[in-house]
């Protein structure tokens, strides 16, 4: 067998300026530690799916990021989690819809991936939780309990709750922020796999079904691996993951279906990022929002997107 450098993606959301350096150095630390972490299983022989579990798990424990522990509170102050998982290999996708108190929704859809009904939403979700007993768990952290405390004394004039959660006395953009974690993995044998958890935009009308556990926001095959971030609806009108993913599977190369999917959706108005994989190890990300909170590591280089500039932006990064 072939042996693949191993490569990795991770991202925790995309949206407005963040403000704070303070904030940025800590995001930037946080991601690069469990990209780190993530490779670091892949570099041992792990496979794909199973190291993508593993970085989806990290990043649902963070709180910093809108997924598990800290996901944003829907409208009637309850949280309702989304996680989609793909396994390339098998292009095989599963997922799990507004499931409530569990650490770790990404356990579900990895448990469904065998599956023959591989999509559950709340209730049963919730039964899947049951079966396999798992322990109730509350992902409300006091951050995101004061955000929707705030929102409800203003009548909810927001349309979504902040990327990262922010205290009373840090500046909100009342713009558009949504936030969602992701994890792309080439393994060592050359099979590709991406998961997309999702506590949802917040302060939302429940029952509300975000991308994430959908082909438009997680989607792979052999030949590409792809997750987004952003606001669900414009990813599920420009069914923007499977998008990519089969212009790749058509001979465009990642880096030009990169710049042609984000040039339309330049020009459709949408407010989104995404990040992505190819087969050959080459490591791709666009965006259309202001920030995209990603980080990658390649083998050699332990990189990340935080700096960069707002407006439309893709990029590929390829060490061999």
């Amino acid at each position: 067998m072939t042996h693949v450098q191993p490569k990795v993606i991770i991202h925790g959301g995309a949206g407005s300026s963040l403000g704070h350096q303070e904030k940025i150095i800590t995001l930037r630390e946080e991601l690069r530690t469990i990209a780190e972490k993530v490779y670091h299983k892949a570099e041992t022989g792990a496979g794909a799916r199973d190291c993508v579990v593993l970085g989806c798990r990290l990043l649902e424990d963070a709180p910093s990021f809108n997924a598990g522990t800290g996901s944003v509170l829907q409208s009637d102050g309850q949280v309702r989690m989304s996680a989609g998982l793909m396994d390339g290999s098998h292009q095989r996708f599963s997922g799990i819809i507004n499931v409530s108190r569990v650490q770790h929704p990404i356990d579900l859809a990895d448990y469904l991936q065998p599956a023959c009904d591989r999509i559950l939403s709340d209730l049963g979700a919730a039964e899947l939780a049951r079966e396999l007993n798992i322990p109730p768990f509350d992902p409300v952290t006091d951050l995101r309990l004061q955000e929707w405390l705030r929102a409800r004394a203003n009548h909810f004039q927001r349309e979504a709750a902040g990327v990262v959660a922010e205290a009373e006395d840090e500046p909100v953009d009342a713009e558009a922020r949504r936030g969602t974690i992701g994890v792309v993995v080439l393994d060592a044998a050359g099979q590709l796999a991406v998961g997309t958890s999702t506590g949802g935009k917040g302060l939302e009308r429940p029952g509300r079904v975000s991308d994430s556990a959908t082909p438009a926001g997680t989607y792979a095959n052999a030949l590409a691996a792809v997750s987004c971030t952003g606001i669900g609806e414009h990813i599920i009108d420009e069914c923007l993951a499977a998008r990519l993913v089969v212009r790749v599977s058509d001979g465009l190369s990642i880096a030009a279906a990169f710049e042609k999917s984000f040039a339309e959706a330049t020009e459709n108005g949408r407010d989104f990022g995404a990040i992505a994989l190819s087969h050959r190890g080459e490591i791709a990300w666009g965006k259309t929002s202001d920030v995209l909170l990603a980080a990658y590591h390649t083998g050699k280089t332990l990189g990340d997107t935080l700096d960069l500039g707002p407006g439309t932006l893709t990029g590929v990064v390829d060490d061999g």
